[in-house]
């Protein structure tokens, strides 16, 4: 009886093993597919000319007026959407930043200043931050789900060219169809 038990045991122990591997292999096949996301260096664009901005609706909770210099606008290699935001303000200033989108995630980063004298200063704290849609300034959340990504929910991606971007600036997005 006690051979009986210590075989079914082993045979237990030798089935539970295999069942593991198989699972660990099942799971690396899923990670293999999921290679880890890398920013390539972004490079900052010449400091935009009032000729080249495109002036974009943000809304009407906003008195400010929004912009982006299409002379800047790249889709990175690593599918970041940068481009340089001009926001001019009600109150007459003028705010430059070169900034970046990431579809897949909701995320913004900025990372230059404009200076009043059209140079670029490099961002303190340059991080991916989510975009938040508020009622006010919701500059970033227009250009995310408007302008510069397409597809819905949590597949989001950077339209296909910049081409596209700027027929969107321009003529605004795409009316939604309802059925």
């Amino acid at each position: 009886m006690r051979v009986r038990v210590l075989i079914f045991l082993a045979a237990a122990t030798l089935v539970a093993a295999g069942a593991q591997a198989q699972w660990r292999d099942w799971d690396s096949d899923f990670d293999e597919d999921k290679k880890p996301w890398k920013e390539i260096e972004a490079k900052i664009p010449p400091y935009p000319k009032d000729a080249d901005l495109v002036q974009f609706d943000a809304g009407a909770a906003t008195p400010h007026r929004f912009f982006l210099d299409a002379s800047s606008i790249v889709i990175g290699d690593d599918q970041v959407v940068r481009y340089t935001l001009v926001v001019k303000t009600a109150g007459g200033a003028t705010n430059v930043t070169f900034e970046g989108i990431r579809c897949q995630a909701r995320e913004q980063k900025t990372y230059a200043l404009g200076h009043a004298n059209s140079s670029w200063g490099r961002a303190r704290n340059p991080r991916w931050r989510r975009i938040e849609y508020r009622e006010v300034n919701r500059h970033h959340g227009t250009l995310f789900t408007d302008y510069l990504c397409g597809g819905t929910g949590s597949e989001r991606y950077p339209l296909a060219s910049v081409k596209e971007i700027l027929q969107r600036v321009r003529n605004g997005p795409p009316a939604l169809v309802i059925q």
